[in-house]
């Protein structure tokens, strides 16, 4: 497999899944200002979407969008137990997960890096996001995890996207249960060999 990724971006939470499920795969950078490979070929090739994650399967075809693509990984290494199983209702609360993450803090990020975003916008998505901050210090009061005391594929993703405050300068310090969590995730052997081969820690 060969994942096309951007460091720190969200991509980093399919990163973090190939780690923890123990699967080979080779990693190509994107500059996704260029639309280019490190290799210097054209990714919108690749993904007309123009951006990552993509995962490249060895057939040859070409899965994108992270939440399919992480399921996906999770499902080539059950014994991971990255997902709960297909059909019960646990991946399904999983999925749910993988939703509101993608939908509700992913892309409420988005203004925030936008240069071409008034001020009005981007205190509009702060405020939002600080909104779902709020519920996810409830639901991950007394949990390890989202999922309980099983990491997932939504952990990955979910740390992936809470490290965005930092670039956006929202203190996440506001939100101790938070800040645990993301203490905890960043400490796992998988997390920190993903951030270290995206040079994102030493």
């Amino acid at each position: 497999m060969k994942l096309y990724f951007s460091p720190g971006a969200c991509s980093m939470s399919p990163h973090i899944a190939l780690r923890e499920a123990g699967l080979g795969f080779d990693m190509v950078r994107v500059d996704l200002s260029t639309k280019q490979t490190a290799g210097g070929a054209d990714f919108k090739a690749i993904n007309p979407k123009g951006y990552v994650p993509v995962l490249e399967l060895d057939d040859g075809s070409v899965l994108t969008e992270g939440p399919a693509i992480v399921q996906y990984i999770a499902d080539q290494a059950p014994a991971s137990k990255l997902t709960p199983a297909a059909g019960t209702l646990p991946r399904y609360r999983l999925m749910e997960w993988l939703n509101y993450i993608t939908s509700e803090l992913h892309k409420g990020f988005s203004p925030l890096f936008n240069a071409k975003a008034s001020d009005e916008v981007k205190a509009f998505a702060r405020d939002a996001l600080m909104q779902r901050f709020d519920y996810l210090s409830t639901q991950l009061q007394g949990k390890t995890y989202l999922m309980g005391e099983t990491f997932t594929v939504a952990d990955g993703y979910l740390f992936t996207v809470l490290g965005w405050t930092k670039p956006t300068q929202i203190a996440l310090s506001k939100w101790p249960v938070l800040s645990a969590y993301v203490e905890r995730i960043a400490a796992r052997p998988a997390v920190r060999e993903t951030m270290r081969a995206e040079g994102l820690i030493k």
